[in-house]
């Protein structure tokens, strides 16, 4: 595999998603929604998908972060 990225990725960047920037997995359609954060891995509301703890993954599927797309 060549390391190229799907479309809508943020290319593994986080500093390059704004706060409220709201993501869905490409695996299962989990939406990560910075204003709600994560009940199962307890991140509290306002926590942004770049402030995420590098361990975290998908709450539903337990994809990675970085098969996350940007909701447009």
């Amino acid at each position: 595999m060549s390391g190229a990225r799907f479309e809508g990725s943020y290319l593994g960047d986080r500093s390059r998603l704004a706060a409220d920037t709201r993501l869905e997995c490409k695996i299962c359609w989990w939406v990560y929604d910075p204003a709600q954060g994560d009940d199962t891995w307890q991140i509290p509301p306002g926590t942004p998908f770049a402030a995420l703890p590098p361990h975290w993954r998908c709450p539903q599927c337990d994809g990675d972060a970085e098969q996350f797309m940007v909701v447009t």
